[in-house]
């Protein structure tokens, strides 16, 4: 792997940020945890330039196995048995960017343990180097693109609960669930500076849509030939539409299932597969290798799932009435599967994973998702009935958590693929906090059962 003082053009890109924003004096120096939240350090800029120039640049290892509320659990020899560590950290050329939606001027710029000389295995973006490494070597480059739901609501809870957000104009509430385009204009001031702060960002946002929950919307990003930068894009996303959003008098979430009685919100991931001759693999030869990669997909989806469901909430997304699966199921544009074909031609040719909550860590996704297609390409089997052919088609996959960890946890293909060390970190910490998410009595509980 590469060390950070091997690209030559770091230090002048943070030197020509410093001269296109001298107001700019410290840098958020961030990173993506398991379950998918920013850590890092503020750093000044002169800091900033100085290990762009060579100095070490290190962070507690165990930041990444931060729980959702910022906790840490005992997980093997890790946490509370190794004395907690630092580990190396580097500078993401290509992301030193500025922060728009703060008070003051700020910068942001990703680090990862990926490229360094002792990368953590756990972490998520160095599972996802390491799957698109392999699949290098076997001379396939994926192509990807993400596309993220969103609910906005008030900024302010009622109650501790959340409330739909008021159009800026009449102050009515955004609380009739449609995909009519009159929603985009009323809350065209937020979703437009969204897709500009994205930008600014280096994300290719583009197509916005008002989806069918109130105050629900999506933004679709561009296709990407470099994986690790698609799911960087995904997570800045997620980071600055929240920032944009407090700044417009809204909270934007990410939560997969706000509203039981109102559609999930999912990440949607496009892939395609090519060769070094720039050739779409799953096109070729009577589109065989994309019924093998939609076989492979289907095969790993039920053990992946504490990925595509991160936590308790996301569960509840699956068997909705709108387009969310309750079984694998793949089927050709088809937006009831979990895999979708949308039509195209063959050089665009391409599978829709769209079993994903939006709050699931894009890493993840990803590595999982190119695992199972790898899987299916070497397997060579066939995939079951489309939904096309047989509306009943489906594999059962686990609807809680404690049964996902249990599947993923003894999965040889899972372990092989992303890597056993990560699969044991991932599974225990997810065990765990599902352990402390439901270690309290709810008021309800006492109105049941007292």
């Amino acid at each position: 792997m590469t060390s950070t003082n091997q690209y030559p053009d770091l230090l002048s890109e943070v030197r020509a940020f410093r001269a296109q924003y001298p107001e700019v004096r410290y840098i958020d120096l961030i990173c993506l945890d398991i379950p998918g939240h920013f850590y890092g350090k503020r750093y000044p800029v002169e800091m900033v330039e100085k290990v762009a120039a060579g100095s070490p640049l290190k962070v507690p290892q165990n930041c990444v196995l931060l729980g959702t509320q910022g906790g840490l659990y005992p997980i093997g020899d890790y946490c509370f048995n190794d004395g907690d560590p630092d580990a190396p950290r580097r500078l993401i050329p290509g992301t030193l960017k500025p922060v728009r939606w703060e008070k003051e001027p700020l910068g942001q710029m990703l680090i990862s343990s990926d490229g360094t000389e002792a990368p953590i295995e756990f972490e998520p973006r160095e599972v996802l180097a390491r799957v698109l490494q392999r699949l290098e070597k076997r001379g396939i480059r994926p192509v990807v693109a993400f596309e993220l739901e969103f609910y906005l609501f008030d900024r302010k809870l009622k109650d501790g609960l959340p409330a739909f957000p008021r159009d800026p104009l009449c102050e009515d509430e955004d609380d009739q669930p449609n995909m009519h385009i009159e929603r985009l204009s009323r809350f065209s001031n937020v979703l437009h500076e969204m897709v500009e702060a994205a930008n600014e960002q280096g994300v290719a946002a583009n197509v916005i849509t008002a989806e069918l929950g109130p105050g629900q919307f999506e933004i679709n990003f561009g296709h990407c030939d470099d994986g690790l930068k698609a799911a960087d894009w995904a997570a800045l996303f997620c980071r600055s539409t929240r920032g944009v959003a407090l700044k417009h008098g809204h909270r934007a979430s990410f939560m997969s299932k706000p509203y039981l009685h109102a559609p999930g919100s999912g990440m949607h991931v496009h892939v395609s597969l090519y060769d070094r001759e720039g050739n779409n693999l799953l096109a070729g030869n009577s589109q065989r290798a994309l019924r093998h990669a939609v076989a492979g997909c289907l095969d790993l989806l039920p053990h992946c799932m504490p990925i595509f469901a991160a936590n308790h909430n996301a569960f509840r997304r699956y068997g909705a009435m709108v387009n969310a699966a309750s079984r694998a199921s793949w089927g050709f544009e088809d937006r009831d599967a979990c895999i979708r074909i949308p039509e195209s031609d063959g050089r665009n040719l391409r599978i829709e994973h769209r079993l994903a909550g939006a709050d699931a860590n894009p890493y993840l996704v990803l590595a999982a998702i190119l695992t199972g297609m790898e899987h299916g390409l070497d397997a060579g089997r066939e995939p079951i009935a489309s939904l096309n052919e047989d509306r009943t088609s489906g594999i059962e996959f686990p609807k809680d958590m404690l049964t996902a960890v249990t599947a993923m946890r003894s999965h040889s293909v899972v372990n092989e693929g992303l890597g056993s060390e990560f699969v044991m970190v991932y599974c225990e910490n997810k065990r765990q906090e599902y352990l402390d998410f439901m270690n309290e009595v709810s008021a309800r509980e006492y109105r049941w059962y007292m």
